[in-house]
Formats: C-alpha cells, structure tokens, sequence
C-alpha cells in the first residue's frame, strides 16, 4: 500500500515538473479570415479602453456580441450574409481578442463599452444579438436602455444560472487560487484551451488549428489571463448575474440554443423564456455552445427571418 502511494507521488510530482517544464503552446497564424472576407479592424477608445471591431453592409444595424475567452472570430460565418442587407458591428470586448486587456475587469463595464461605441459609430437603435457571456451583456443594455434596442437574440446566454455549481467546472477552476496559479504560471492553456473548445462543440471535429490559433493567440497576450479571471471573479459576474434584470426588457426577443451544448445546458434556455416576456425559443439539434460557429447557415436564416418579422412590425 505505501509503495503504491509513494508510486502515486511520484507520477504526480513528475507530471508537474513535465507542466512546468513544457514549452508554452504558440499561436499560428491568425486573422486570415478577415482579408478573406475583405473585413478591416478598427480600433476606437471606449471608457478608456482601446476596443477593435468591424463593421461591413448597409442597413438596419444589428451588433454582435461574442463570449467569454472568444472574439469577433466566432462571427465569421454569419457576418457576410448578414451584411448583404443590414449594417453589422462585431466587437472585441476589452480583455478580449485584440482589445485592451487591462487585466482588471467587471462585467458592469461591458454594456457601458457596447452603449459608447454605439455612439462613435451614430448608431441610435439596434438589434443585439449575444452568444454566452455576450447574451448577458445584451439582456443587461437592453433592460437598462430600452431606447437603444430594437430586438435581441440570446444564443446560449450565460447569465440565468442559479448556482456557481452549474457553471462549467474548466470555469470554476480559474475562479480558485491555485487554479488562477496554474493557468497563469504553467505552460497548460493551449492545453486547457483545447479541452475547452472541445467541450464547446458538439462535434470535436470542428476544433480545426485556425479555430484554436484564433482562441489561443489572444489568451497569450500580456494582461489577458488576468483579465479572464477578474471577471469570472466580479461580484457582477455572481450566478443569476441578469436573470433579475430579464422581466424588464421590453424589446423582442428570440432565443436560440443548441441541443448538446455542455457548457450551458439547454434546459436554461426554459429560464431565459419564462423571465423575458415574450420570447420565443428555438432549440438547433447537433449542436454544442456556439451555435454561430457549429450552425452558422441556420443561425444565419433565424436572425434574417427574427430580422425582417421585427423591421416589419
């Protein structure tokens, strides 16, 4: 029995000297989806903070809002085609992409940065639509600025759980100190980073290099670690974080989820329906997390068609 503990010890305390040891994964090369879709970032100040976005098409606009640890990449798919009849905006948050990472960050700051580049860009009224964290941000400004929103499209959002427990256990990990230590000291976050998106997708097939090259190169930069962790630590970031603020929102509402997704079951999608009056819930099969990512063409035929009824109204 002793031997087979010292045996143990011995294969933990190797596999930490191989952690620390490692070489620090390394992003590829990245942003070859932009020339590709003939997109330029842009750069504008926004409470302070140095925020990239893109802007393409003509129309009535409408203002993506990506998640926790993602940026303007995980539009990529549906931005063309929404493009082709409405004026779309896709921002990095700060800590985020190529945003500022300031390194201390509180969601509360977020609806303020999206309300603010609105202005920049003489953008009155707008449909938002948000994926995970950037659902709650979205249910956020349009609870506290009716006026500026015309309709919001929750995918997957973050922000109607009711216990620390239900959130993701990669998640949790970072907000503890030793897993804060971890991530930040050790060579694991393209590890770490892998497994996560591999729990994202419903098909692990589509964790593809760019798609990790484009997750991971952020994650990299000086500040942005300690950005993730300080707002997965905010007090405004506390479970249920908008759920209160949902029975105000006045503008219509489409919620779209994946069956499978593991990182927010779909079962919240139940919550955010019965707390937004009005919504209306549609479930994609097959399909993990990031719906604009795993479904873009059906994510993109919902938003048309939420789109056009809304317009219409």
């Amino acid at each position: 029995m002793k031997r087979a503990v010292r045996g143990l010890l011995a294969l933990l305390f190797v596999g930490l000297l191989a952690l620390l040891f490692w070489p620090e994964a390394k992003a590829g090369p990245t942003g070859g989806w932009l020339k590709a879709a003939a997109l330029e970032p842009r750069f504008e100040t926004v409470s302070g903070l140095r925020v990239r976005y893109v802007k393409a098409g003509d129309g009535p606009p409408i203002v993506l809002l990506h998640g926790l640890a993602s940026s303007i990449f995980t539009w990529k798919d549906v931005m063309p085609g929404l493009a082709r009849s409405r004026t779309v905006v896709a921002l990095d948050f700060p800590g985020f992409g190529e945003s500022e990472a300031p390194g201390d960050l509180q969601f509360g700051i977020y609806p303020e940065i999206v309300l603010g580049l609105m202005d920049r860009l003489d953008i009155a009224r707008a449909t938002l639509v948000g994926n995970s964290m950037g659902g709650a941000v979205a249910t956020a400004l349009a609870a506290g600025h009716p006026d500026r929103v015309q309709a919001l499209v929750l995918i997957d959002s973050a922000g109607f759980d009711r216990a620390a427990s239900e959130r993701p256990l990669l998640l949790r990990l970072l907000t503890t100190g030793v897993g804060r230590a971890l991530f930040e000291r050790l060579p694991v976050r393209g590890r770490v980073l892998r497994l996560g998106l591999r729990q994202v997708f419903h098909d692990p097939a589509l964790v593809t290099e760019e798609r990790f090259n484009e997750y991971l190169a952020p994650l990299l930069r000086p500040g942005a670690t300690a950005s993730l962790v300080s707002l997965l630590t905010s007090r405004a970031a506390a479970p249920g974080m908008v759920a209160s603020l949902a029975p105000t929102v006045k503008a219509p509402t489409l919620v779209l989820w994946g069956r499978d997704d593991r990182w927010i079951p779909v079962e919240q999608a139940n919550r955010v329906v019965a707390a937004i009056p009005g919504a209306r819930k549609v479930v994609l099969e097959a399909c993990g997390h990031v719906p604009q990512e795993e479904r873009p063409q059906e994510v993109l035929r919902w938003l048309q068609e939420f789109s056009t009824h809304v317009i219409s109204r």
